[in-house]
């Protein structure tokens, strides 16, 4: 077989000879002949049940043409010339003069596949055509299939070793039923059973006329199976397709292996911004449970959507105005320390706030005099901005201890006071578009008929609130990122908040308004220390690295081993609380069970960590390496039955990766890396690599290098450092 015929088996799934038959009988989709291809020989098997084998695809045209089913000799002529040179490395000008001389022979107004397998022949080889073959060029690259195929060959999702499976597909079913073979490809998926095979295809999805049922019998009648796809069946409406499990395995070792930590990346956001706010807590006060969530969901978001392509702008948007600093500042007065402002900002503050909202129940003039206050900062008093600032500079610094150690980082760090004159440029647009009233001294939006309330945006005596400041700074962010999409990383009890955000900026004709969304979660229960007394996120950190440090010092061989004890333990924890956090849908409440979080066993974050650890150490012992040069790898060697799952959870990774985007759900990505240790685990208990051959050592590193390398490359996406000891 040619070098071009047989990319074209491995790459299109139209077979020449398939090619031939499909190009100008559409009658000839009947098995009058059937055509398949193993061992790079092209089977042809005619209706009396006669078969022969053709080594290449100019035997199997010359049989086509010795037959009943000719193509037109003109034609044909074309054909075989071109496959001839492709085998022989012509030049563009060959091949130009080839076509140019029987260019007349050619329908650029209604391309036959031979035409599409000429001009794709042209495509590979990156040919430059001019002269007599412009306007053919142009006109073929106009017509819808050529269109659809190319946008096809580059897909907005992953081009992964799995996506060229499904190509392989979406090509054929396309051909198959006349349609654009993009619909097939966007309908594929994995089978929900494993041993129904490996692609599946719901022929429901495609919205034909034909009756699903009958439609998948079509398909699995007329579909010819080849090198990729080695066979199809039917199961109702799905018609499910085995892959070549060899030529499967080899390509996604391969990928994962040649990618390394870019495994799972793709290019679908380039381009296009996205801005994420998240963590957004409130200045002067301890980070709590709930920060944690909206912390570590948008780190989450950020690194998935830079994994698909986007630029990402990582927002932390300060709650930093507002009457309760003014209440702050006269606390202050009364309860503040230098030397303990110096110590621990954040704390004392905290204290200072708690012991000036009880003297407030007991002295109901110390809201006025924190009224008149925040009065004040709003005007731009200096004197009273400035011991603001100094609260909002000592708060920020203290986050960013906390954000190191949680491993995340913003780009910008942001806040409602920034945003003064663009509340009142904010309500002045408002009133224009007559969108909000006077009611009691006060400007309030009445939502009732979208039945989301009333909503005030500035009190009686001229002051500001959080819905003010957030229309002011989305009309901000838009000006500045011309962003794709913005996401709102705030807790479930912010619903209506957020929901009367988005409609006043619907209802006052901001285009992007739809560009916006909330990413809510619900609640954390049961999360308190072992003292019992009101929880802070530190409190909760130490916590869990004092827990996994105790199970550490366990095991004293490994424990001597580490070279940062206390670094390790502090990361289990994280894994622990983090992945616990993240393994259920966002939006759901779940209670604090730590006997459960820590356990080494199970769907937790130090069993993911322990999974990765040891696949480290099986390569430092191992005694060997992978080669310089992979492709020398005899992956034929995997042929126990632990591989082919785990290759197949491989293969998913970059799939996973477009999932976790679109969802926006990092349960995704939890799952998936729980499926994949489990897996992982029972290769472990087969697959020895010490003291084995070195030919067949080598394959089962690789293969364990690859599942590493998705386990390494999931836990970064969770904003997790993976761990080598443990």
């Amino acid at each position: 077989m040619t070098s071009l015929s047989k990319w074209y088996v491995n790459r299109l799934q139209a077979p020449l000879a398939a090619l031939c038959l499909f190009c100008e009988k559409p009658s000839l989709f009947s098995h009058e002949l059937d055509f398949s291809c193993k061992k790079n020989q092209f089977q042809v098997k005619d209706e009396c049940g006669n078969t022969e084998y053709l080594s290449s695809s100019l035997g199997v045209a010359a049989y086509i043409l010795g037959g009943d089913y000719s193509l037109g000799q003109e034609k044909l002529s074309v054909l075989l010339k071109t496959v001839e040179m492709s085998g022989k490395n012509a030049s563009a000008s060959d091949f130009a003069s080839v076509l140019s001389s029987n260019a007349k022979h050619l329908n650029s107004k209604s391309p036959t596949f031979l035409d599409y397998f000429i001009y794709e022949t042209m495509t590979l080889k990156s040919f430059e055509l001019g002269g007599s073959l412009c306007a053919y060029w142009k006109d073929l690259h106009k017509h819808p299939i050529i269109r659809q195929t190319l946008r096809l060959q580059v897909p907005t999702a992953t081009k992964s070793v799995f996506d060229e499976f499904k190509y392989a597909v979406a090509m054929k079913v396309g051909i198959l039923l006349k349609i654009d073979p993009t619909v097939v490809f966007e309908s594929l998926e994995k089978p929900k059973q494993a041993d129904h095979g490996d692609i599946s295809l719901n022929s429901f999805k495609l919205k034909l006329k034909e009756k699903p049922n009958e439609l998948a019998k079509f398909i699995k009648e007329k579909y010819i199976t080849d090198d990729l796809i080695v066979e199809c069946n039917v199961i109702g409406t799905f018609i499910n397709f085995r892959a070549n499990k060899d030529d499967f395995r080899n390509k996604v070792i391969m990928e994962a292996l040649t990618k390394n930590s870019e495994y799972g990346k793709n290019k679908g956001g380039e381009g296009k911004t996205i801005v994420v706010e998240y963590s957004s807590p409130n200045i002067a006060k301890p980070f709590h449970v709930g920060h944690l969530r909206s912390t570590i969901i948008g780190n989450f978001l950020k690194q998935v959507f830079i994994f698909n392509g986007y630029k990402v702008v990582g927002m932390n948007y300060l709650g930093d105005w507002g009457k309760q600093y003014g209440l702050l500042a006269i606390g202050f007065e009364r309860f503040g320390s230098e030397e303990e402002l110096q110590k621990d900002p954040i704390k004392h503050l905290y204290n200072v706030y708690v012991e000036i909202n009880k003297l407030a129940k007991e002295d109901e003039t110390i809201h006025d005099l924190a009224r008149d206050y925040f009065a004040r900062m709003e005007k731009g008093d200096e004197e009273a901005l400035s011991l603001w600032q100094r609260f909002r500079d000592l708060s920020i610094e203290k986050y960013k201890e906390l954000y190191s150690r949680l491993n995340v980082e913003f780009d910008i760090y942001s806040g409602e006071s920034l945003y003064e004159q663009g509340m009142k440029d904010a309500l002045k647009i408002l009133k224009e578009k007559k969108l909000v009233k006077e009611d009691n001294g006060a400007l309030i939006a009445d939502l009732n008929e979208d039945k989301l309330g009333v909503a005030v945006l500035q009190k009686s005596n001229g002051t500001t609130l959080y819905l003010t400041r957030d229309v002011a700074a989305a009309i901000d962010r838009q000006k500045t990122f011309n962003f794709d999409q913005m996401f709102y990383v705030v807790a479930s009890q912010q619903d209506l908040h957020l929901q009367q955000l988005f409609k006043i900026l619907e209802k006052a004709n901001f285009d992007w308004h739809s560009k916006c969304h909330h990413i809510n979660f619900g609640l954390v229960m049961g999360m308190s220390t072992r003292a019992g007394t009101v929880v802070f996120l530190e409190q909760i950190l130490e916590e869990a690295k004092d827990i996994m440090h105790e199970v550490m010092k366990s095991t004293p061989e490994k424990y001597a081993q580490i070279e940062n004890p206390e670094y390790v333990a502090d990361v289990l924890g994280l894994s622990a609380i983090m992945i616990q956090d993240m393994s259920a849908k966002r939006i759901k409440n779940y209670n604090f069970d730590p006997k459960r979080f820590f356990a080494f066993e199970g769907d937790t974050g130090p069993y993911v960590q322990y999974a990765h650890a040891r696949l480290c150490s099986i390569e430092r012992r191992a005694g060997i390496s992978l080669p310089k040069d992979i492709s020398t790898l005899n992956l034929d060697l995997l042929v126990e039955p632990c591989v082919f799952p785990l290759v197949d959870l491989i293969s998913q990774f970059p799939e996973i990766v477009v999932l976790a985007s679109k969802t926006h759900e990092p349960c995704v990505v939890v799952s998936y890396l729980m499926q994949l240790c489990r897996s992982i685990s029972s290769a472990l208990d087969v697959l020895f690599v010490k003291d084995r051959e070195l030919n067949l050592a080598q394959a089962r590193l690789a293969l364990l290098v690859s599942a590493k390398q998705c386990l390494s490359n999931g836990l970064k996406l969770l904003g997790l450092v993976p761990l080598e000891r443990m």
